[in-house]
Protein backbone atom coordinates (compact mmCIF):
# COMPACT_ATOMS: atom_id res chain seq x y z
CA UNK A 1 0.00 0.00 0.00
CA UNK A 2 1.13 3.28 -1.25
CA UNK A 3 1.64 6.37 1.32
CA UNK A 4 -0.74 9.03 0.89
CA UNK A 5 1.50 12.22 1.48
CA UNK A 6 4.06 10.55 -1.04
CA UNK A 7 4.19 13.43 -3.71
CA UNK A 8 1.83 15.58 -2.02
CA UNK A 9 2.18 19.58 -1.89
CA UNK A 10 1.70 21.13 1.27
CA UNK A 11 0.76 24.67 1.71
CA UNK A 12 1.58 25.24 -1.82
CA UNK A 13 5.12 25.44 -1.54
CA UNK A 14 6.70 22.25 -0.03
CA UNK A 15 6.33 18.93 -2.07
CA UNK A 16 6.72 15.37 -0.27
CA UNK A 17 9.12 13.31 -1.80
CA UNK A 18 10.29 10.41 0.96
CA UNK A 19 9.04 9.29 4.77
CA UNK A 20 12.17 9.65 6.77
CA UNK A 21 10.89 8.29 10.03
CA UNK A 22 7.64 6.69 11.55
CA UNK A 23 6.46 6.81 15.11
CA UNK A 24 2.87 5.78 17.16
CA UNK A 25 1.17 8.67 16.58
CA UNK A 26 2.45 10.37 12.73
CA UNK A 27 5.64 10.05 10.66
CA UNK A 28 8.17 12.99 9.58
CA UNK A 29 8.77 13.60 5.67
CA UNK A 30 11.36 14.90 3.76
CA UNK A 31 10.05 17.39 1.59
CA UNK A 32 11.87 19.81 -1.31
CA UNK A 33 11.05 23.72 -1.17
CA UNK A 34 11.92 24.37 -4.99
CA UNK A 35 11.53 28.24 -4.20
CA UNK A 36 13.75 28.27 -1.60
CA UNK A 37 16.19 25.22 -3.23
CA UNK A 38 16.39 23.64 0.20
CA UNK A 39 14.84 20.55 1.99
CA UNK A 40 12.41 20.64 4.80
CA UNK A 41 11.36 18.10 7.37
CA UNK A 42 7.52 17.66 7.61
CA UNK A 43 5.88 15.84 10.39
CA UNK A 44 2.37 14.78 10.57
CA UNK A 45 -0.03 13.58 13.03
CA UNK A 46 -2.13 10.90 11.75
CA UNK A 47 -5.71 11.99 9.97
CA UNK A 48 -6.95 8.66 12.68
CA UNK A 49 -5.87 10.98 15.87
CA UNK A 50 -8.31 14.07 15.19
CA UNK A 51 -10.18 12.86 17.63
CA UNK A 52 -7.96 12.77 20.67
CA UNK A 53 -8.02 15.74 21.66
CA UNK A 54 -5.29 15.24 24.28
CA UNK A 55 -3.09 13.99 21.18
CA UNK A 56 -4.00 17.00 19.15
CA UNK A 57 -2.88 18.92 21.80
CA UNK A 58 0.33 17.60 22.35
CA UNK A 59 1.16 17.83 18.66
CA UNK A 60 0.54 21.88 18.78
CA UNK A 61 2.29 22.18 21.72
CA UNK A 62 5.37 20.70 20.12
CA UNK A 63 4.98 23.07 17.35
CA UNK A 64 4.51 26.20 19.26
CA UNK A 65 7.17 25.64 21.97
CA UNK A 66 9.73 24.85 19.06
CA UNK A 67 7.98 28.13 16.87
CA UNK A 68 9.27 30.48 19.83
CA UNK A 69 12.63 29.09 20.16
CA UNK A 70 15.49 30.77 17.97
CA UNK A 71 18.56 28.88 19.93
CA UNK A 72 20.70 27.40 17.10
CA UNK A 73 20.43 24.26 19.06
CA UNK A 74 16.99 23.74 18.57
CA UNK A 75 15.23 22.47 15.82
CA UNK A 76 13.20 25.61 14.17
CA UNK A 77 9.66 25.10 13.08
CA UNK A 78 8.70 27.26 10.30
CA UNK A 79 4.95 26.37 9.27
CA UNK A 80 2.13 24.81 10.93
CA UNK A 81 -1.56 23.75 9.56
CA UNK A 82 -3.63 21.20 8.67
CA UNK A 83 -4.34 18.87 5.30
CA UNK A 84 -6.77 18.40 2.91
CA UNK A 85 -7.72 15.06 5.31
CA UNK A 86 -7.73 17.49 8.12
CA UNK A 87 -4.07 15.99 9.59
CA UNK A 88 -2.19 18.63 11.49
CA UNK A 89 1.27 18.92 10.23
CA UNK A 90 3.99 21.57 10.86
CA UNK A 91 7.49 22.21 8.90
CA UNK A 92 10.54 22.16 10.73
CA UNK A 93 14.23 22.18 9.15
CA UNK A 94 15.54 19.24 7.99
CA UNK A 95 18.65 17.38 9.81
CA UNK A 96 21.10 14.92 8.50
CA UNK A 97 22.93 12.99 11.03
CA UNK A 98 21.59 11.11 14.14
CA UNK A 99 20.62 11.16 17.54
CA UNK A 100 22.46 10.33 20.99
CA UNK A 101 21.11 7.48 21.38
CA UNK A 102 21.95 5.99 18.12
CA UNK A 103 25.01 7.58 18.24
CA UNK A 104 26.08 5.60 21.47
CA UNK A 105 24.48 2.17 20.25
CA UNK A 106 26.75 2.35 17.31
CA UNK A 107 30.18 3.29 19.20
CA UNK A 108 29.67 2.82 22.87
CA UNK A 109 30.85 5.76 25.64
CA UNK A 110 31.65 8.39 24.04
CA UNK A 111 35.20 10.42 24.56
CA UNK A 112 34.25 12.50 28.01
CA UNK A 113 35.44 15.73 26.25
CA UNK A 114 33.37 15.23 22.82
CA UNK A 115 30.85 14.64 25.67
CA UNK A 116 31.20 17.63 27.46
CA UNK A 117 31.46 19.87 24.52
CA UNK A 118 27.87 18.49 23.23
CA UNK A 119 25.92 18.77 26.40
CA UNK A 120 27.11 22.78 26.80
CA UNK A 121 25.62 23.24 23.91
CA UNK A 122 22.59 21.33 25.00
CA UNK A 123 22.50 23.30 28.01
CA UNK A 124 22.59 26.91 26.27
CA UNK A 125 19.35 25.95 23.75
CA UNK A 126 17.56 24.92 27.17
CA UNK A 127 18.67 27.49 28.84
CA UNK A 128 16.41 30.11 25.97
CA UNK A 129 13.71 27.47 26.83
CA UNK A 130 13.60 27.76 30.56
CA UNK A 131 13.92 31.66 30.39
CA UNK A 132 10.75 31.83 27.78
CA UNK A 133 9.14 29.46 30.75
CA UNK A 134 8.82 25.97 28.96
CA UNK A 135 10.10 22.86 30.71
CA UNK A 136 11.16 20.53 27.91
CA UNK A 137 9.63 17.44 30.29
CA UNK A 138 10.88 14.11 27.75
CA UNK A 139 14.62 14.92 27.51
CA UNK A 140 16.48 11.82 26.43
CA UNK A 141 18.85 10.57 24.15
CA UNK A 142 16.45 10.20 21.24
CA UNK A 143 15.23 13.72 21.31
CA UNK A 144 18.97 15.02 20.72
CA UNK A 145 20.16 15.21 17.34
CA UNK A 146 23.76 15.53 16.54
CA UNK A 147 24.34 16.98 12.77
CA UNK A 148 26.80 19.07 11.56
CA UNK A 149 26.20 22.99 10.56
CA UNK A 150 28.14 25.79 9.49
CA UNK A 151 31.12 23.51 8.77
CA UNK A 152 30.74 22.36 12.66
CA UNK A 153 30.30 19.08 13.57
CA UNK A 154 28.76 17.47 16.42
CA UNK A 155 26.20 20.01 16.03
CA UNK A 156 23.33 19.52 18.47
CA UNK A 157 19.67 20.36 17.98
CA UNK A 158 16.87 19.30 20.88
CA UNK A 159 14.10 18.24 19.24
CA UNK A 160 10.14 17.13 20.28
CA UNK A 161 9.01 19.70 22.89
CA UNK A 162 5.32 17.68 22.25
CA UNK A 163 5.31 17.43 26.63
CA UNK A 164 6.64 21.34 26.99
CA UNK A 165 4.49 22.74 29.49
CA UNK A 166 1.83 20.42 30.79
CA UNK A 167 0.00 22.89 32.68
CA UNK A 168 -3.45 21.76 32.25
CA UNK A 169 -2.85 18.78 33.77
CA UNK A 170 -0.06 19.38 36.49
CA UNK A 171 1.14 16.48 36.32
CA UNK A 172 -0.91 14.55 38.87
CA UNK A 173 -0.05 11.17 40.03
CA UNK A 174 -2.80 9.18 37.50
CA UNK A 175 -1.98 12.06 34.52
CA UNK A 176 1.76 11.49 34.98
CA UNK A 177 1.13 7.99 33.91
CA UNK A 178 -0.53 7.46 31.00
CA UNK A 179 -3.46 9.35 28.91
CA UNK A 180 -6.53 7.10 27.59
CA UNK A 181 -4.72 4.89 25.34
CA UNK A 182 -1.76 4.35 27.70
CA UNK A 183 0.41 7.26 26.39
CA UNK A 184 3.49 7.87 28.69
CA UNK A 185 4.18 12.04 30.30
CA UNK A 186 8.38 11.60 29.97
CA UNK A 187 9.93 8.39 29.81
CA UNK A 188 11.04 6.63 32.91
CA UNK A 189 14.88 5.95 32.57
CA UNK A 190 15.09 9.47 32.37
CA UNK A 191 12.63 11.10 34.97
CA UNK A 192 13.56 13.28 37.60
CA UNK A 193 12.24 12.28 40.98
CA UNK A 194 9.91 14.88 41.40
CA UNK A 195 8.60 13.80 37.83
CA UNK A 196 7.95 10.40 38.71
CA UNK A 197 6.27 11.77 42.10
CA UNK A 198 3.55 13.63 39.70
CA UNK A 199 4.78 17.24 41.58
CA UNK A 200 4.81 20.94 39.22
CA UNK A 201 8.48 20.58 37.67
CA UNK A 202 10.33 23.53 36.64
CA UNK A 203 13.87 23.51 34.86
CA UNK A 204 15.28 21.46 37.15
CA UNK A 205 13.68 18.25 36.29
CA UNK A 206 15.25 18.91 32.84
CA UNK A 207 18.72 19.22 34.05
CA UNK A 208 18.64 15.69 36.25
CA UNK A 209 17.20 14.28 32.71
CA UNK A 210 20.23 16.22 31.33
CA UNK A 211 22.79 14.53 33.81
CA UNK A 212 21.12 10.95 33.07
CA UNK A 213 21.93 11.49 29.39
CA UNK A 214 25.31 12.88 30.21
CA UNK A 215 25.76 9.64 32.23
CA UNK A 216 25.07 7.52 29.09
CA UNK A 217 27.39 9.17 26.90
CA UNK A 218 29.91 8.71 29.26
CA UNK A 219 29.08 4.88 30.39
CA UNK A 220 27.33 3.50 27.46
CA UNK A 221 24.62 2.71 30.17
CA UNK A 222 22.08 4.31 33.06
CA UNK A 223 22.78 5.35 36.40
CA UNK A 224 21.11 2.71 37.56
CA UNK A 225 20.18 -1.28 36.56
CA UNK A 226 16.69 -2.04 36.05
CA UNK A 227 14.50 -4.12 33.32
CA UNK A 228 11.21 -2.47 33.94
CA UNK A 229 10.10 1.22 33.72
CA UNK A 230 8.95 0.65 37.19
CA UNK A 231 11.67 -0.04 38.50
CA UNK A 232 13.55 3.05 37.36
CA UNK A 233 10.98 4.91 38.62
CA UNK A 234 11.25 3.68 42.23
CA UNK A 235 15.40 4.01 41.74
CA UNK A 236 15.73 7.59 40.44
CA UNK A 237 13.27 8.34 43.83
CA UNK A 238 14.93 6.35 46.29
CA UNK A 239 18.89 4.85 44.96
CA UNK A 240 21.90 6.54 44.36
CA UNK A 241 23.61 6.59 41.14
CA UNK A 242 26.34 3.72 40.55
CA UNK A 243 29.62 5.94 40.25
CA UNK A 244 31.04 6.44 36.57
CA UNK A 245 34.71 4.50 38.04
CA UNK A 246 32.21 1.39 38.78
CA UNK A 247 30.22 1.30 35.74
CA UNK A 248 33.34 1.88 33.21
CA UNK A 249 36.07 1.10 35.32
CA UNK A 250 38.64 1.25 32.12
CA UNK A 251 38.45 5.12 31.65
CA UNK A 252 39.79 7.84 32.67
CA UNK A 253 37.84 10.61 33.77
CA UNK A 254 38.47 14.44 33.58
CA UNK A 255 38.84 15.51 37.32
CA UNK A 256 35.59 16.85 38.78
CA UNK A 257 33.50 15.50 36.10
CA UNK A 258 32.09 12.48 38.72
CA UNK A 259 31.07 15.67 41.47
CA UNK A 260 29.27 17.59 38.65
CA UNK A 261 27.23 14.76 37.19
CA UNK A 262 26.28 13.42 40.49
CA UNK A 263 25.15 17.54 41.44
CA UNK A 264 23.19 17.12 38.44
CA UNK A 265 21.70 13.95 39.62
CA UNK A 266 20.53 14.82 43.10
CA UNK A 267 17.28 13.66 44.81
CA UNK A 268 16.34 17.15 45.68
CA UNK A 269 15.74 20.05 43.26
CA UNK A 270 17.30 22.02 45.45
CA UNK A 271 20.64 20.72 45.02
CA UNK A 272 21.14 20.44 41.72
CA UNK A 273 22.15 23.33 39.11
CA UNK A 274 19.63 25.98 39.16
CA UNK A 275 19.59 26.53 35.70
CA UNK A 276 20.87 24.83 32.35
CA UNK A 277 23.34 27.64 32.19
CA UNK A 278 24.94 26.76 35.85
CA UNK A 279 25.36 23.19 34.38
CA UNK A 280 26.77 24.62 31.39
CA UNK A 281 29.23 26.63 33.46
CA UNK A 282 29.91 23.75 35.38
CA UNK A 283 30.81 20.97 32.93
CA UNK A 284 32.86 23.96 31.21
CA UNK A 285 35.09 24.19 34.21
CA UNK A 286 35.84 20.58 34.10
CA UNK A 287 37.17 20.93 30.39
CA UNK A 288 38.63 24.03 31.38
CA UNK A 289 40.45 22.31 34.46
CA UNK A 290 41.66 18.95 32.09
CA UNK A 291 43.24 21.53 29.75
CA UNK A 292 45.12 23.06 32.64
CA UNK A 293 43.46 26.57 32.27
CA UNK A 294 40.32 27.95 34.58
CA UNK A 295 39.69 28.18 37.94
CA UNK A 296 37.66 25.44 40.46
CA UNK A 297 35.08 23.02 39.44
CA UNK A 298 31.81 25.09 39.24
CA UNK A 299 29.19 22.70 42.47
CA UNK A 300 25.78 24.61 42.85
CA UNK A 301 24.89 26.19 45.74
CA UNK A 302 21.87 24.32 47.49
CA UNK A 303 19.35 27.53 46.60
CA UNK A 304 15.93 27.10 45.49
CA UNK A 305 15.31 28.63 41.17
CA UNK A 306 13.23 31.37 40.68
CA UNK A 307 9.78 29.88 39.59
CA UNK A 308 9.81 30.46 35.50
CA UNK A 309 7.88 33.09 33.49
CA UNK A 310 4.37 32.44 33.48
CA UNK A 311 4.16 29.64 36.19
CA UNK A 312 3.14 30.28 39.17
CA UNK A 313 5.13 28.56 42.48
CA UNK A 314 3.68 25.26 44.04
CA UNK A 315 2.56 25.47 47.13
CA UNK A 316 1.92 22.61 49.17
CA UNK A 317 -1.36 22.78 51.27
CA UNK A 318 -1.38 23.17 54.48
CA UNK A 319 -2.57 19.60 56.62
CA UNK A 320 -4.52 19.41 59.68
CA UNK A 321 -3.96 17.10 62.13
CA UNK A 322 -4.20 13.33 61.29
CA UNK A 323 -6.97 11.28 63.16
CA UNK A 324 -5.61 7.55 64.09
CA UNK A 325 -6.59 5.73 61.40
CA UNK A 326 -5.10 8.18 58.92
CA UNK A 327 -1.67 6.06 58.01
CA UNK A 328 -4.21 2.58 57.79
CA UNK A 329 -6.30 4.92 55.00
CA UNK A 330 -3.07 5.87 53.60
CA UNK A 331 -1.33 2.84 52.73
CA UNK A 332 -4.62 1.39 51.07
CA UNK A 333 -4.97 4.09 48.72
CA UNK A 334 -1.16 3.51 48.10
CA UNK A 335 -1.68 0.06 47.75
CA UNK A 336 -4.33 0.86 44.86
CA UNK A 337 -2.07 3.41 43.14
CA UNK A 338 0.66 1.34 43.11
CA UNK A 339 -1.24 -1.55 41.09
CA UNK A 340 -2.79 1.14 39.14
CA UNK A 341 0.47 2.28 38.40
CA UNK A 342 2.25 -1.22 37.45
CA UNK A 343 -0.63 -2.13 35.02
CA UNK A 344 -0.46 1.44 33.45
CA UNK A 345 3.48 1.20 33.19
CA UNK A 346 3.39 -2.34 31.40
CA UNK A 347 1.32 -1.32 28.36
CA UNK A 348 2.82 1.96 27.99
CA UNK A 349 6.08 2.90 25.99
CA UNK A 350 9.46 3.63 27.90
CA UNK A 351 11.82 5.09 25.83
CA UNK A 352 10.29 5.33 21.89
CA UNK A 353 7.54 7.45 23.28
Amino acid sequence: MSDPYLDQEVAGQFRIVEKIGKGGMGSVYKAEQPDMNRYVAIKILHSRYLSRSDLVSRFRREARAMSQLSHPNTARVFLYGQLDDGACYFVMEHLVGQNLAQIVRADGAMDPKRALRIMIQVCSALEEAHQAGIVHRDLKPENIFVTTQGGIRDFPKVLDFGLAKVTERQMRPGSMVLTQQGMVFGTPEFMSPEQAHGKTLDARSDIYSLGVILYELLTGKLPFDAKQPIEYIQLHVNATPIPLAKRRPEATFPPGLEDVVMAALAKKPEERYASAAAFAAALDSVLQAEAGTGGPISLPTPIPAVPLPNEAPHIEPLRGPEKPNTPWLMLGVGVVLAVAGVIALVVAFGRGS
